[in-house]
């Protein structure tokens, strides 16, 4: 079967009647199968499948079979396909505002992203964001911080990114590393083993350390700076069609949650399982650094900057930080009176009212 016929097939499933659309979906992602983030993907299908048997079927297939990894999200907006995996970062684009709910440069770390989601009404946000274009989305999977930059010279405080032309994904990324001294390059993450092989970037960052060591990066660089603040976690999902996540039963929907819900669990000490082995390897292949407490209070303090930038210029932004922000703050006490027996830090993060006096 060509990919005209998978296609047309699909359009027909969401287009050509209610039970159709009930009885199969076709699915794919933003990563080809060689990057270990389609584990996720994998994982909420099978489960997924298991849980819906007899009431939907999910046919998935890896990245670029399909259409581009540019492509899923208007993909499954136009309902050419029911469903499509992704990082929401990747549409900055079309709302800023999908930035932050990938991930947050020096916030949110994967128990944050986990507990706003499940708790602190994060899903419901997702929803509003994603429901602007036609889709209803489930997060399902979190990381914990990226790894870092990786170069040929090595990068041990932000003197050393001065200059620098960095590959580097996301908004606020972006602007953060352009106040550091560096220069953002963006590009797909299949474009940077050459473009670090060739020169044609100073270093770059892309995942977790599994993730990385996936794409091969430690054949064609030298240096390793961590920890990864520029992502200090990331948030991994499945956008739907609207009309295809309509038709469906109350309890097939109720499955599709509870199979999100269970892959975002395992999700968590997947990656840091294969994280730990990855930085052993890491460790025997490239010198790694890391950067001291001032330099990351620093990162800190101009991250703020970025994130009450990023908040004025976009309603929609605004929104998200605004309730991250109010979930750090009720989070707090908590967390830190049960330190160091708790989830993570409560980060320094910007006032929220900077926020709330632009919206």
């Amino acid at each position: 079967m060509n990919k005209l016929t998978i296609l047309a097939a699909a359009a027909t499933a969401v287009f050509g009647g209610q039970t159709m659309a009930q009885e199969a979906w076709t699915m794919t992602t933003t990563w080809p199968s060689s990057l270990e983030l389609i584990e996720t993907d994998k994982h909420f299908v099978d489960l997924a499948n298991k849980l819906t048997k007899g009431d939907l079927s999910i046919e998935f297939f890896e990245g670029g079979s399909l259409v581009p990894a540019g492509e899923v999200f208007g993909a499954v907006e136009s309902g050419t396909i029911q469903a499509g995996a992704d990082w929401p970062g990747y549409w900055a684009g079309r709302d800023a505002a999908f930035s932050a709910l990938a991930t947050t440069p020096s916030l949110f770390n994967a128990v944050d992203y986990a507990n706003w989601i499940q708790q602190w009404g994060g899903a419901e946000i997702y929803n509003e964001i994603y429901g602007n274009f036609g889709m209803v989305y489930l997060p399902y999977g979190i990381t914990n911080n990226e790894s870092g930059f990786r170069s040929n010279e090595p990068i041990r405080n932000l003197a050393d990114l001065k200059g620098k032309r960095l590959r580097l994904s996301g908004l606020e990324q972006g602007k953060l590393l352009e106040r550091l001294g560096g220069n953002q390059v963006s590009m797909a993450g299949g474009e940077i083993y050459q473009s670090l092989e060739r020169g044609v970037i100073d270093g770059a960052e892309f995942s977790t350390p599994n993730v990385d060591w996936s794409g091969g990066f430690q054949q064609v660089t030298k240096y390793w700076a961590t920890p990864g603040w520029h992502q200090s976690a990331s948030v991994f999902g499945v956008m739907i069609n609207k009309a295809s996540w309509d038709a469906l039963s109350d309890e097939t929907r109720e499955k599709l949650q509870i199979a999100a819900d269970a892959t975002m669990m395992w999700s968590l000490a997947f990656t840091e399982k294969r994280a730990t082995e990855a930085y052993a390897l890491f460790d025997e292949a490239v010198e790694i650094n890391r950067y001291d407490d001032e330099t990351l209070a620093k990162v800190q303090e101009l991250a703020n900057e970025v994130i009450v930038e990023v908040s004025c210029e976009n309603p929609n932004s605004a929104k998200v930080y605004v309730s991250m922000l109010e979930y750090l703050a009720d989070y707090a006490q908590w967390r830190d009176a049960s330190a160091p027996f708790n989830l993570g830090r409560t980060p320094n993060g910007p006032d929220v009212q900077k926020i709330k006096d632009c919206m």
